[in-house]
């Protein structure tokens, strides 16, 4: 079982946010960090997955990820990412942005996704109880403080 923190350097939280959306400065950060070669193995795969937080951002923004990645590597900043997508993709409104916020924070708290949740609770060697959500997880797995418990 893992124990100790998965530590990426410039990997942002998930609940870090673009335009006011969370995950897609994550998202950017991944993308940067894989063309940097310092993504792990096991991450290059779900990268971008469709089953993923990557997944579901570009389908709520209406972008292809692979897209995204050509864009980023290019050298784009933050900001010009976020131009680009809505430029490319869509731009949702702030009710949009606010649903989508208050879907994902949640994500793993008493819907389908807790079963997962658990699961990777018990990988990593805590009870399942330790969060609630899978941003939690997340951030707790990479070593920062839980925001919501």
């Amino acid at each position: 079982m893992k124990t100790t923190p998965t530590l990426i350097p410039g990997l942002r939280s998930p609940y870090e946010k673009l335009g006011g959306i969370y995950h897609l400065p994550r998202m950017l950060d991944k993308i940067r960090i894989h063309h940097e070669g310092r993504l792990p193995p096991d991450w290059v795969a779900a990268k971008g997955s469709a089953k993923g937080f990557d997944g579901r951002a570009c389908r709520f923004l209406k972008i292809d990820h692979a897209a995204v990645e050509t864009e980023t590597v290019k050298g784009r900043t933050d900001d010009e990412m976020l131009a680009w997508i809505f430029a490319n993709g869509r731009q949702p409104n702030e009710e949009e942005i606010e649903i989508w916020n208050g879907f994902m924070s949640k994500y793993g708290w008493r819907d389908f996704a807790n079963e997962r949740l658990q699961f990777r609770l018990t990988e990593v060697g805590l009870p399942i109880d330790a969060v609630k959500t899978m941003f939690d997880f997340i951030d707790l797995d990479e070593g920062r403080p839980v925001r919501f418990t």
